[in-house]
């Protein structure tokens, strides 16, 4: 492992908090328990920051020019890590933080609120397992470099993951889709040595901090247990069962006749439009809200354009100059002698201005969704780098947050008015309602039992059971067919790790369920915005424009981490984190679905 030298400013301020002490009972005076804690946060801030920088701008290298052979690009990348990593969990910071915690009810809200966050910043490279820490961070990178770097191939010809998406949203031809699907799956073979690997190294890290494992370190952030986490997204799941019931029948019997097949009593993988069968919205085609012909004529950068000019018509600020030079936002060239990551994502890359985005946008519907998305979380991070929320609190006031930001306007950047008014659709077009409401279901309710059920439950058994490699894919395709009722088209053995074929296993290991809940909380701020701003159709909005839903945004986004997410969720809303809201949006569409379903064999259970 790198040596890492902290500053001297930083040694200093340490030695200083240890060597005085901090306790309430050397500190009597509150202001001066607090001059020491707001010395000791400053000083953590400067570096913590610069790290943080240097760290984002190796891995956005790593992500963005992955050359086959290049070896210097990862430990750049690795060494910047181990930098980040040895500062964040130096036993110093751990003990100061400590320290000060320790008289908490002296301190204030904000200075509480950051040493809790310098402790879990700690939590997944503590120095008192530095040689783990070392390991895990190397195994990352690895992982990331295989997964990444990995040449998709069908029939012996290399592809792309977008090329095996289109064929899986487009195609009929189920040995066309075999093809596609377990192409796409090849990859885990080569991941599930890592995988386990850093299993091991990432419960060890966190375990010696107090941790049971990985997943509860994770869970945490939201100030709740494993089985609170695991409690709240069985209940989403429940919640929501009946009208995913009711979308799996649906989808049995349409893709039956689609592919002219007898029908499943579980739906095969890969008839399915998604690699991983979390969303299935292809499925259907709303007349004229398939725009691909319109979007085609405009271009990839326009879609990028008209997202910033949404959000300013909010009231919020432009977009830096340096996000379009800065970001990886269009596919490689054709020619380019380098691959790059091809899963959406932003980056808050310094905590201030420097903000980029990772795409490779096309000019498609399914793009257009997706841009409008990732500026949400861009234009997130805009909205808490104030004077007002500290450095180390620039987050969202929970992970979920942050997802249902972005997924919120990528559900309003679909409807209707809006899309009439981007000049998109014709303002005459005549809408099905049940469609567009079936289409999004197709994403935002079949999405759920994946997110809660799936990923939660198997990274669950990953980490807080120590899941046997030799189950992987057992366990795998157990949770798929009880979760999404969803079966491998053949025999799928230990050989295999589906799982591993997913982006998040890998590298954002352990909170897949912030999706889910993610999707609870949109449908809450939706409906509000809907009903209570707009007072319009929450089936048939046009947020543009409206100063009064970007303010509401705002107060949702601004505080950034400063404040607990429920006593957030209250001020806005008034109420706590619930699944109504969604299920009033699709009130209509179960209704019909019940009829469309008459007289079909359900194959789902009741409940779950």
């Amino acid at each position: 492992m790198k040596k890492v030298i902290l500053s001297l400013s930083v040694l200093a301020m340490l030695s200083a908090c240890n060597n005085e002490g901090t306790s309430a009972e050397k500190i009597e005076d509150n202001s001066a328990l607090q001059a020491k804690a707001d010395s000791f946060i400053t000083v953590y801030t400067n570096e913590y920051q610069q790290l943080y920088y240097t760290s984002a701008k190796a891995e956005w290298e790593l992500n963005t020019h992955i050359v086959e052979g290049d070896t210097l690009t990862s430990q750049k990348a690795e060494e910047a890590g181990e930098a980040y990593a040895a500062f964040t969990g130096s036993e110093n910071n751990i003990n100061a933080a400590r320290e000060f915690l320790k008289a908490k009810d002296k301190l204030t809200h904000l200075q509480v609120k950051q040493l809790e966050a310098i402790l879990y910043a700690a939590g997944a490279n503590p120095a008192v397992a530095a040689d783990i820490v070392s390991q895990k961070i190397k195994a990352e990178m690895e992982q990331t470099k295989t997964l990444f770097g990995y040449d998709f191939k069908i029939d012996g010809k290399s592809v792309s993951t977008n090329d095996i998406d289109g064929v899986l949203e487009s195609s009929t031809n189920l040995p066309e889709r075999l093809k596609a699907w377990e192409a796409s799956k090849e990859v885990g073979k080569e991941l599930k040595g890592g995988l386990v690997n850093l299993r091991d190294l990432r419960n060890k890290s966190v375990q010696a901090l107090g941790y049971d494992d990985y997943f509860q370190f994770q869970v945490s952030e939201y100030g709740m247990t494993t089985q609170e986490m695991m409690d709240l997204n069985q209940q989403a799941i429940k919640d929501i069962w009946p009208l995913y019931r009711e979308l799996h029948t649906w989808a049995r019997y349409e893709l039956a006749k689609k592919y002219k097949q007898p029908v499943p009593e579980m739906l095969p993988a890969h008839w399915l439009p998604n690699r991983w069968g979390q969303e299935w919205s292809s499925m259907v085609n709303v007349e004229g809200l398939n725009f691909d012909k319109a979007l085609e004529a405009k271009g990839a950068e326009w879609i990028t354009k008209q997202g910033e000019d949404f959000y300013v018509s909010l009231g919020f600020d432009p977009l830096p100059e340096s996000f379009y030079t800065l970001s990886s936002l269009y596919p490689a060239p054709a020619d380019a002698d380098y691959k790059k990551n091809n899963h959406a994502s932003a980056w808050h890359m310094d905590l201030k201005q420097d903000v980029r985005s990772l795409m490779s946008i096309e000019p498609n519907t399914r793009w257009w969704n997706t841009v409008l998305h990732e500026l949400g979380h861009i234009y997130y991070y805009q909205a808490y780098s104030t004077p007002q929320v500290p450095v180390i609190l620039r987050g969202g006031a929970n992970r979920a947050y942050h997802e249902a930001i972005g997924t919120l306007i990528g559900l309003a950047s679909m409807q209707k008015p809006f899309l009439v008014q981007q000049g998109l659709v014709d303002e005459n077009l005549e809408v099905d309602t049940i469609k567009g409401l079936l289409k999004e279901a197709l994403d935002y309710i079949v999405v759920m039992p994946w997110a809660s059920g799936v990923m939660t439950d198997f990274e669950n058994q990953l980490y807080s059971e120590n899941l046997s490699k030799d189950e992987f894919n057992k366990t795998w395709w157990e949770l798929k067919k009880k979760y999404q009722g969803i079966v491998p088209p053949t025999e799928r053995g230990e050989e295999f790790c589906d799982a591993a074929s997913k982006t998040h296993i890998n590298n954002d290991a352990a909170q897949y369920y912030d999706y889910a809940l993610a999707n609870v909380l949109l449908f809450q701020f939706h409906m509000h915005i809907a009903k209570d701003i707009l007072k319009q159709n929450p089936h048939n909005t046009n947020y543009y424009g409206s100063k009064e839903t970007g303010a509401f945004l705002n107060s949702l986004m601004a505080p950034g981490a400063t404040q607990d997410w429920r006593i957030n969720l209250e001020d806005n809303l008034g109420e706590e984190i619930s699944a109504k809201a969604i299920l009033e949006y699709f009130a209509p569409l179960m209704k019909w679905l019940e009829k469309e379903n008459a007289g079909r064999k359900v194959s789902l259970p009741e409940s779950i």
